[in-house]
């Protein structure tokens, strides 16, 4: 075993610029914050900047390239990933360690080592008194296993097939959303609001049922929370006790209606939402999607209410003002936009799979229980589906 803090160059968490997030710009050099910082994934949603003064008052805390990023505070405590290249020159804030690897460690290998032990980081951030915090000490005092250099690059090789996958599905995805958006904007931007959401389609609000037990590896039902299962996250499965009432169907738009209110969602298959969640339910449900898309300028205006967090209710969620086109123009955007969804859709599938997929494998990979010289990457690219 090996101490990281022997085998990194530089561990050490970032800063806010004076003035706090009153502060940041809407362009220029990137500072990033715990909310673009997931398992593997680098999400851009919310990226803060700062001007040229404020980064150099920050340059001991620049981010280079292949830094690994690890969350030391709060609720995404020991999410971590790899800034991305386009993202270079970048700053972090005081949520987030830059672990910055040294001659002797994979970059890749290193992100490995971190996302394997997130069960050990977990438990030594929750042992604090006040909140969930990693400290620079409990991060460079971390063992690891540290196998030749050569095993290390084998190994990340693996990795970054399947990330690189991933990142290309999630690309792509980005680029089909925008050219739908285009054409609703297109097609609807100019037109009066002259009716209410509840007027275009059927609104279910969530409601965790009762009497339920949890059950993450057997039979039950798929259930959405809301906020921190969010964002394409994976379902966790509960069986019930009591019948659940809160149902959306597949293809259903979810829709966050607790801060962050407005983050959307798609049903993958039947489910049962919980309170932190609304199922927008239509006949045309690429146009419920990106009508919603449309309105979250005005739902984001509702993370300021609540009296602990923003919310949204039923009522008001239902009287939202919205422009109703005529049917012919609703089926001539559906007729343009579903088969994009349905890509889309098949690429997030494909996606939830090849996260399966590496996260079956790492462990493997990290105990040696695979032997990485003979894995065969182009196999196991082209290939993996059939059995995930």
């Amino acid at each position: 075993m090996t101490r990281l803090g022997d085998v990194c160059e530089k561990i050490g968490s970032g800063a806010t610029p004076r003035g706090g997030k009153e502060a940041y710009k809407d362009a220029g050099i990137p500072i990033i914050r715990s909310q673009n910082i997931h398992d593997w994934i680098f999400q851009p949603d919310g990226l803060a900047f700062l001007d040229d003064e404020q980064a150099e008052s920050l340059s001991n805390v620049e981010v280079r390239s292949n830094d690994v990023l690890l969350n030391i505070t709060g609720d995404s405590v020991a999410r971590a990933c790899i800034v991305p290249s386009e993202r270079i020159p970048a700053r972090v804030n005081q949520h987030v360690a830059i672990v910055r690897a040294g001659k002797k460690i994979n970059p890749t290998y290193l992100l490995a080592s971190l996302q394997s032990k997130k069960t050990m980081l977990l438990s030594l951030a929750s042992s604090g008194a006040t909140r969930n915090a990693l400290t620079k000490r409990m991060i460079e005092n971390l063992d690891i296993d540290l196998p030749s250099r050569e095993i290390q690059d084998s190994i990340a090789q693996v990795l970054d097939s399947i990330q690189y996958k991933i990142t290309l599905n999630n690309r792509l995805n980005d680029y089909l959303e925008q050219l739908v958006d285009g054409k609703f904007q297109e097609l609807f931007g100019g037109l009066n609001f002259n009716a209410t959401l509840s007027d275009v389609a059927e609104i279910t609000m969530g409601q965790s049922p009762a009497g339920s037990s949890y059950n993450e590896e057997g039979a039950g039902i798929i259930f959405y929370q809301g906020r921190g299962e969010f964002g394409w996250r994976f379902p966790k499965r509960r069986l019930y006790t009591t019948e659940p009432k809160r149902l959306a169907c597949e293809g259903d738009v979810l829709m966050s209606v607790r801060a962050p209110v407005g983050d959307l969602n798609v049903a993958f298959e039947n489910c049962c939402i919980g309170r932190g969640l609304a199922a927008i339910h239509s006949e045309t449900p690429s146009f419920a999607l990106y009508l919603m898309r449309f309105l979250k300028p005005q739902l984001e205006a509702y993370n300021g209410e609540g009296t602990v967090f923003g919310s949204i209710n039923g009522k008001a969620l239902k009287s939202l003002e919205v422009a109703l086109p005529s049917h012919n123009e609703v089926m001539q955007f559906e007729s343009f936009a579903a088969p994009i969804d349905a890509l889309i859709r098949s690429n997030e599938n494909e996606t939830r799979k090849l996260n399966n997929l590496r996260n079956y494998l790492l462990p493997k990979l990290m105990s040696g229980e695979i032997d990485v010289s003979k894995v065969d990457l182009t196999q196991l690219t082209n290939n993996h589906l059939a059995d995930c």
